[in-house]
């Protein structure tokens, strides 16, 4: 939903704690501080500059050259690097008071923007994975395969995914490229704009038109973030799809379009400048396959409530959430962790309820390091730290 008004921005999707944190209730009260937020720098991993190919240890990416490309061009040169995906959940529902499971299906687009000897990663918009039971990916050839979250940011609304290699056929590994980047800074209003995507759910589609307006805050889903307008057409199922400029490179990934029967032409991208170290982060995270078993999951020793968008604008404090106690002798107390204390990451995924939290805690056993991206007061402002917590039992500390 947008700040102003009652209009719509809908999402393009096509259709401690035992393992450790205890939470509170109750509402908290903050002292107003300056916020300063930082970007966590990426050390070694994966780069979206840096990978290795399938083939013969080279990147297959499009070369664009120095010159504009006509509109089937663009299309032809970066509709190998474009997949379709498929997002199975199942949803449970009471009816006579009985619990019946329904299995849906929701259709996105996702981006490769990355390969290395075991893997190929691709982005796309988080919305178009989450709840996910199974995923699977469909490439410029029709051949599909079952991909992994990675990490994923919902504060950013990113997530990326996984294939290994041995899932994709020679065939296949020939005719798709990592997408070449673009900078989106570098974009002007009224310049035009490629949107690739797989359109509710018909398979990839090409639409065309112009950078209406750079900067533009909308809030979706009680994320606010700075978004690229476009006037080009995003419709359901083009969720995580391209943004490219005119020499092919991507510079947005669609996300939400405008809903409201009385406006046309009003698309929005997550920029690729803002969010390549996330996108990094999110690269280089290690995929834990299932939880640990209840009883031997790790105990971080924390109490927590929701810093939302509206308590981090009106206070001007990072999203994330809040710690209200720590347990004393815990890892957290051990590491350094104090009461008012923002988490906004976990092992480089964001973190932006106590719901998630708890579900990222839940693949970590007592023993274990987690890695937290912590906001603390300095001198009246925010300062971002990385912080090593070593899990405890649930039972002790």
């Amino acid at each position: 939903m947008l700040k102003k008004g009652v209009k719509t921005v809908a999402l393009a999707l096509s259709f401690g704690v035992a393992a450790s944190v205890s939470f509170q209730g109750s509402n908290y009260v903050i002292n107003q501080w300056m916020g300063e937020e930082q970007q966590t720098e990426v050390t070694g991993g994966v780069r979206l500059s840096q990978m290795s190919g399938f083939m013969d240890g080279e990147v297959k990416t499009a070369n664009t050259g120095g010159g504009f490309l006509d509109i089937s061009s663009i299309a032809e040169q970066a509709m190998p690097s474009v997949v379709s995906i498929t997002n199975k959940t199942v949803q449970e529902i009471r009816l006579f008071g009985q619990s019946q499971a329904y299995e849906n299906e929701s259709r996105g687009t996702g981006i490769i923007i990355g390969q290395t000897d075991e893997e190929l990663l691709l982005v796309t918009n988080n919305h178009v994975i989450n709840g996910a039971k199974e995923i699977t990916v469909g490439f410029v050839d029709g051949e599909m395969a079952p991909a992994k979250v990675k990490g994923t940011d919902s504060g950013r609304d990113l997530a990326v995914l996984s294939i290994p290699t041995e899932e994709i056929s020679e065939k296949t590994q020939e005719q798709i490229r990592v997408i070449e980047l673009g900078k989106s800074s570098e974009l002007l209003v009224g310049e035009q704009v490629v949107a690739i995507g797989n359109a509710l759910g018909y398979g990839q589609s090409v639409t065309t038109g112009i950078v209406s307006a750079l900067n533009r805050e909308v809030t979706i889903e009680d994320n606010t973030n700075t978004l690229i307008q476009t006037d080009a057409a995003i419709n359901p199922g083009n969720s995580g799809g391209a943004l490219l400029n005119g020499k092919g490179q991507l510079v947005g990934i669609n996300s939400a379009k405008y809903s409201d029967t009385n406006v046309e032409g009003m698309g929005y991208a997550i920029p690729v400048d803002d969010v390549v170290d996330i996108i990094e982060g999110l690269m280089n995270r290690t995929i834990r396959e299932e939880k640990a078993p209840e009883e031997e999951q790790g105990f971080l020793g924390i109490t927590v409530q929701a810093v939302t968008s509206d308590v981090a604008s009106a206070y001007d404090m990072p999203k994330g959430v809040y710690i209200t106690s720590v347990t004393e002798g815990s890892g957290a107390e051990r590491a350094g962790l104090k009461k008012g204390d923002i988490i906004t990451r976990f092992d480089g995924s964001s973190v932006g309820s106590q719901e998630e939290l708890k579900e990222q805690l839940s693949y970590y056993r007592a023993g274990e390091q987690v890695k937290l991206t912590v906001s603390q007061t300095v001198d009246g402002e925010y300062r971002e730290r990385d912080i090593t917590v070593t899990l405890g039992e649930y039972n002790g500390k």
